[in-house]
């Protein structure tokens, strides 16, 4: 059984204001440390049905500043996405 990720990313604001890039390639991009916010807005059990909730928060303050900003991901329930390990790397004083 397939299950659909609904998120949304608000892009931070470049302070030098130049345009912040949402796209590359058709894609949506989005750099967490740069301060990008990604938002899980729910699991649908079917992908009409996440789409039908982007139409709804298309309409909601934030949402509706980057109505362009929604990604579905398609997941198989059950199924393990993450099976090794994994380090954590200190960042160094800035």
């Amino acid at each position: 059984m397939d299950v659909f990720a609904l998120w949304h990313i608000r892009h931070a604001r470049n302070l030098d204001g130049s345009q912040t890039a949402h796209r590359e390639h058709g894609e949506l991009v989005w750099d967490e440390e740069d301060g990008d916010d990604l938002k899980i807005l729910g699991v649908y059990s079917s992908e009409r049905r996440a789409e039908e909730r982007i139409r709804e928060a298309r309409l909601l303050p934030g949402f509706r500043e980057e109505p362009d900003c929604f990604m579905i991901n398609r997941y198989e329930l059950d199924e393990d996405l993450w099976t090794e390990g994994f380090v954590s790397v200190p960042r160094g004083d800035e």
